[in-house]
């Protein structure tokens, strides 16, 4: 008589039963349905540094879109994140808010874009707003800007956008380019020049 491990024991008639979990075997052959978990965590930690390859955890700090053609340059740095004045031919935007047209902006005289102040004091005003209820806290206003304009804008377009920025406080301002590669270098990358 062989030995059986100790525990619950069912009559002849149940131990086939699929109620008990015994019979479900036997009418299907015997096949193991076990899930193999040590493929299932290599493939998700697979996935894992995929992801974290692939992604920035700083974000884009640029919107690139067909309507502007950044020019290139040589004396770059890496571009870091400030608010972003779109200028391309037919609109200049901020925060995706058309905040003029170019065509209307070469039309008139004036120096400045006053939608764009305005929205750039706005912005300004919100930042110190932010920082003033943090306790301790050390981050000051720099007035940093970037500036992400098409190539073939005229410098009067540019030169009103500059100057609109600095009046609303915005005094450092960097021009988006894309950074001009050597032969067989890494295709251009989206740079800041002072």
């Amino acid at each position: 008589m062989a030995i059986k491990v100790p525990g619950k024991r069912y009559g002849k008639r149940l131990q086939h039963s699929k109620v008990f979990g015994h019979g479900a075997h036997h009418a299907k052959g015997g096949g193991n349905s076990d899930v193999l978990i040590t493929p299932l965590v290599d493939m998700f930690v697979i996935i894992v540094l995929f992801l974290i390859a692939n992604f920035s955890a700083t974000g884009e700090v640029l919107m690139m879109t067909k309507d502007i053609q950044l020019p290139e340059g040589v004396n770059v740095k890496e571009m870091e994140m400030h608010p972003v004045v779109m200028v391309s031919g037919t609109q200049v935007t901020i925060s995706g808010t058309v905040v003029g047209q170019v065509q209307d902006l070469v039309k008139e005289e004036y120096l400045n874009i006053p939608a764009l102040e305005e929205k750039l004091r706005d912005m300004k005003k919100q930042f110190e707003d932010l920082h003033a209820m943090a306790e301790g806290n050390t981050n000051a206003f720099k007035g940093d800007v970037n500036i992400q304009a098409d190539k073939d804008v005229e410098f009067a377009i540019i030169k009103r956008v500059m100057f609109s920025c600095a009046s609303a406080g915005y005094n450092n301002i960097n021009f988006a380019t894309l950074q001009k590669g050597e032969v067989g270098a890494e295709p251009p990358t989206a740079a800041a020049t002072p």
